[in-house]
């Protein structure tokens, strides 16, 4: 059995602030860690979409299902982390959205999800920074250790 992999980091900068409406959220939040030098960090937002997609992993198939909602959703939360990819900040999130009956989706977060209001917290990671690299048992962009 492998076991946990971990690497400490110090908290860095926090920063909290509005988001840009009508903006995609993904790159919003890196085009922000590349403005900011930000190369690992956590964050969580809330607020409203205007369209969401969204998608869950077919672990069989190793490929990521998505679908779109083009509809205006309630962020329930969103959170999710920074790290290093081919030497650039990206994110990778999970959502909770939900409709005006109540009614919620969710999974992980793709580009094109444009944004109605939002708010974040973003706290920087101080560290050797963690770098995502396709896994061969998994398929997905993980971690190295």
């Amino acid at each position: 059995m492998e076991k946990l992999v971990c690497r400490e980091f110090r908290p860095g900068r926090r920063f909290v602030g509005r988001l840009p409406h009508g903006k995609d959220l993904i790159q919003s939040v890196e085009n922000f860690c590349k403005e900011n030098s930000i190369v690992m960090a956590t964050f969580s937002l809330i607020g409203a979409v205007s369209s969401a997609t969204v998608g869950a992993y077919d672990q069989k198939q190793q490929v990521y299902v998505t679908f779109k909602e083009n509809l205006p959703l309630e962020i329930v939360i969103c959170a999710g982390n920074v790290s290093l990819k081919d030497g650039n900040p990206v994110v990778h999130a999970h959502i909770l959205l939900g409709d005006e009956q109540g009614k919620t989706i969710g999974g992980h977060l793709f580009s094109e999800t444009l944004l109605f209001a939002g708010e974040i917290e973003i706290q920087e990671l101080i560290g050797n920074p963690m770098e995502r690299a396709s896994d061969a048992v998994t398929g997905l962009m993980l971690w190295k250790n």
